[in-house]
């Protein structure tokens, strides 16, 4: 499986797409249902690859689509490049504007010391199936929960957020977000990783992360 790193990704130049935590997202406006509908059909009809991931939501003025490779996790290859290119086409035979600054993903982390002890609970709970955690996260097959990872800890005592969000977005508007973010009463707790991830903190203490795949393989 040819995976590709997040440089090869966007030296792609897929100017609708932006690639998030593990595959590629795209948001597409619509004028009216019908048309998000035409779309998403003519989108299903270019898969060509049983592993191939592909989703399509549609929403009142927008359809958006996530395309990956499934293999032993979910990942972007040549052949997700090329089906985003064709996406990409049949949107613009179809008259769609892409809208790839507004594509997000949720992840859910939780802090633990013992990843392979609880994984499978995760696992079974949110998808029905232990099986699907895969190296450091629960990956739900129909993309119906948000993606859950386990960030490692070393085992403590004293109480401490164990959960936290990350917030993926593009590159170009991370900083805006955050900006918004602490404006709203917000702070940056820690931005040294920056702009691959940067920790803020709501009012009351509780912290999440800003991730874009800049500075990342």
């Amino acid at each position: 499986m040819d995976t590709l790193t997040n440089e090869e990704i966007r030296e792609a130049g897929l100017a609708d797409w932006r690639k998030l935590a593990q595959a590629l997202y795209a948001r597409f406006r619509t004028p009216d249902y019908s048309a998000g509908a035409a779309f998403a059909t003519a989108v299903s009809g270019v898969v060509e690859a049983e592993n191939q991931h592909l989703e399509v939501r549609l929403a009142p003025g927008l359809v958006d689509v996530i395309v990956g490779t499934r293999q032993d996790g979910l990942w972007v290859t040549g052949r997700d490049i090329t089906l985003a290119q064709q996406i990409s086409q049949i949107a613009r035979d179809s008259g769609l504007a892409a809208e790839p600054t507004a594509v997000t993903q949720l992840e859910i982390a939780l802090d633990t010391a013992h990843e392979d002890r609880i994984g499978p609970f995760w696992a079974a709970l949110l998808t029905g199936d232990p099986s699907n955690k895969v190296h450091d996260a629960v990956l739900d097959p129909t993309g119906s929960v948000p993606a859950m990872w386990f960030q490692p800890t070393d085992e403590h005592e004293t109480p401490r957020q164990r959960w936290h969000f990350d917030l993926w977005l593009a590159p170009e508007v991370a900083d805006e977000r955050i900006a918004t973010a602490v404006s709203a009463g917000g702070t940056v707790v820690d931005d040294s990783w920056a702009p691959s991830f940067t920790v803020l903190a709501d009012p009351d203490g509780n912290r999440v992360c800003v991730c874009t795949p800049l500075d990342r393989a």
